[in-house]
């Protein structure tokens, strides 16, 4: 922490061009004040701590040597882009982290010139900066790129494909590779950092490319076996011959929290007329706050805290969460039959498959950041007569969508998709909301789509995913508490295809599909205050339809609206298609579909989201009333 007799230093950068008159003794305690600022900021926010802590001196460093925005610097993920944000003119808004209105929690390139790329999903860096490095030359220009990507990031085969791509092409690129966690590096140190600052220095890397240039005019195998000699032998002292292989001069280990190793290194990077080049900083996780370098996950991500405790503010709800129902429902399943096995991509606290581990550690597989693997990997499970379970955020399954179709739709394999984080998410925003799995998932053949209205019914969709065993399945549910309801003590496999009626009216219907059911049911009390008796459907599954439920909603209600947290082209389109088939459409029944807007919408609470949205009860009540071409305010004013 900044000692008290030092004048504060981070009250004067509004701009990273404030710093680059700054010695390193005043960097030093710049990073200091930007830790405690940071630190402060996410008490009162909640957010990611623990990886924006780990970045602070490589955050000062870089925007102390680099001449950013016209020098683009990209943050891969964005969980450690706080400090950065808050040296780039918008600490005035740093307290108004992932609230509505306020600063998004990842880089976004809306809200500021110094984010060149928006990044809430892993491993994209290197394939943007490499697009940028490329156009950059196209156009004639002369600034640096630069990539800061996770050692968890580096899991996914996106940023290998990137570095190999970048390695052929041989733009000057530089990738900082953020080691935080996978203990990759020998250990760090003077030696370390003295052999990395010779390694990025002029001189070396002048002759390193020299070197190259001669042996091109060898032999082909000539070339090739003194060129992997050299680096090999390089390799044994300094490491980094993978990414050698990969065709980037490498640099490291350093120090992330030393500056007086940062500094001259990235002076030397920038100043190489070569590209291009891997500088590999080791750091730690919510370095310099106790709390969070004591905690198991670094605190990842918090919600409110108390800055001298570190106490996380506790929900008031009694409610469970979805999460939490699912991983206690599939290991209730895993105790009955074990050939059900639980795969997550790096999530398994957020799916709750720590919990599954911790009972059946032999089949419970984190296959990292690799969201493409864990589905084609589930379906060799799958050919073996397993029965996998592949738990995934839904806005996370986008990623591996041929990999559904192809390896696992074509081939009919019952892969068991539980899909969390439906619907919108609240303070992650657009980047995290699950708004198109259904859509996405429902036109593929044979796959069955069911969304869980509540705690209880995602407990007998679990039983019922475990007992489907000839073609592929997905649970969707959302993110947060449920609605309360009395809990089942274990589930039991629901018939598919089959909806269900939860209150009985005759004028107006509403079919839900998902976790908007609590609104609906509330829409209709309303409704019925109105005068229009109203009957509520819980669909279940969006594929197969419950023709027959939907068929008799149809016949025996003047209007029929299908609600849904999801986009267009999901649940209300395949109703829609299947009262036009039938030709029920004809019989003059007025539908309505209600669906998320055609838009991206900002993070907010989830309520305020869904207001916007026009999904909440309020919402509901306007679309019926519209369907039947009167107002409600009009008709409120009546019954009074």
């Amino acid at each position: 922490m900044p000692e008290a007799s030092k004048t504060p230093l981070l009250d004067r950068i509004h701009i990273p061009n404030d710093m680059k008159n700054l010695s390193a003794e005043q960097l030093k305690q710049l990073a200091d004040e930007l830790r405690t600022e940071t630190i402060d900021a996410v008490a009162k926010t909640g957010g990611h701590l623990g990886a924006g802590l780990g970045v602070v001196e490589l955050t000062v460093a870089l925007h102390h040597v680099f001449d950013t925005p016209a020098d683009r610097l990209i943050w891969d993920v964005g969980h450690q882009s706080y400090p950065h944000k808050i040296l780039t003119g918008r600490r005035d808004r740093i307290r108004t982290l992932r609230q509505g209105g306020g600063l998004s929690g990842f880089t976004k390139r809306a809200e500021s010139e110094y984010d060149p790329f928006g990044a809430a999903h892993s491993s994209t860096s290197i394939s943007a900066g490499l697009g940028m490095a490329v156009a950059r030359d196209l156009k004639g220009d002369k600034n640096h790129v630069i990539a800061v990507i996770g050692d968890g990031a580096m899991s996914a085969g996106m940023a290998y494909e990137a570095m190999n791509n970048a390695g052929a092409r041989n733009e000057r690129l530089i990738v900082v590779l953020n080691d935080n966690d996978m203990s990759i590096a020998p250990p760090v140190g003077a030696m370390s950092a003295y052999l990395a600052r010779l390694g990025s220095g002029r001189t070396y890397l002048k002759l390193r490319d020299v070197g190259k240039q001669l042996t091109h005019h060898l032999p082909k195998s000539w070339d090739r076996a003194i060129t992997r000699a050299v680096e090999h032998a390089r390799g044994y002292v300094m490491g980094g011959t993978l990414f050698e292989e990969l065709g980037f001069y490498y640099c490291g280990p350093i120090d992330g929290h030393n500056l007086d190793h940062l500094l001259p290194i990235l002076r030397n990077v920038r100043d190489a007329e070569i590209g291009p080049i891997l500088v590999h900083v080791v750091t730690q996780k919510g370095k310099g706050y106790a709390p969070a370098e004591t905690s198991a996950d670094k605190y990842h991500g918090v919600v409110k805290f108390d800055v001298a405790t570190g106490a996380q503010a506790k929900s008031k709800s009694h409610a469970p969460q979805y999460t939490k129902v699912f991983a206690e429902s599939l290991i209730k399943e895993a105790r009955k039959d074990d050939k059900i096995v639980a795969i997550t991509a790096a999530m398994p606290s957020g799916t709750g498959l720590d919990l599954f581990a911790q009972e059946f550690p032999t089949r419970c597989f984190d296959v990292g950041i690799a969201e493409q693997h864990a589905v084609t990997f589930a379906g060799g499970l799958a050919t073996e007569g397993f029965k996998p379970f592949v738990a995934i955020y839904s806005t996370f399954l986008q990623r591996a969508y041929d990999q559904v179709v192809h390896d696992v739709a074509i081939q009919k394999l019952p892969v068991r998709f539980a899909i969390d984080r439906a619907g919108l998410v609240g303070a992650d925003g657009p980047t995290h909301a699950g708004a198109f799995d259904v859509a996405y998932l429902g036109c593929l053949p044979g796959m069955v789509v069911m969304a869980a209205a509540d705690e209880a019914e995602l407990v007998h969709m679990v039983a019922t995913q475990a007992a489907i065993d000839d073609r592929p399945s997905a649970l969707r549910y959302p993110r947060g508490e449920g609605l309360g309801v009395p809990m089942p003590a274990e589930g039991s496999a629901l018939e598919i295809g089959k909806g269900r009626i939860v209150r009985e009216g005759h004028k107006v219907a509403l079919l839900s599909f998902g976790a908007r059911l609590g609104e609906c049911l509330t829409a209709a009390d309303e409704l019925a205050a109105l005068g229009l008796s109203t009957t509520v459907a819980d669909a279940r599954f969006a594929k197969p339809l419950d023709t027959d439920l939907l068929m008799r909603l149809a016949r025996e209600h003047e209007v029929l609206v299908t609600i849904e947290e999801g986009s267009v082209g999901g649940f209300g389109s395949y109703v829609l298609q299947a009262l036009a088939d039938s030709g029920a459409l004809d019989a003059g029944v007025k539908i309505r579909c209600m669906v998320l807007p055609d838009e991206f919408l900002d993070h907010d609470t989830p309520a305020a989201m869904y207001a916007k949205a026009g999904l909440d009860t309020k919402g509901i009540v306007a679309k019926v009333f519209e369907a039947l071409g009167k107002d409600v305010a009009a008709e409120t004013v009546k019954l009074a």
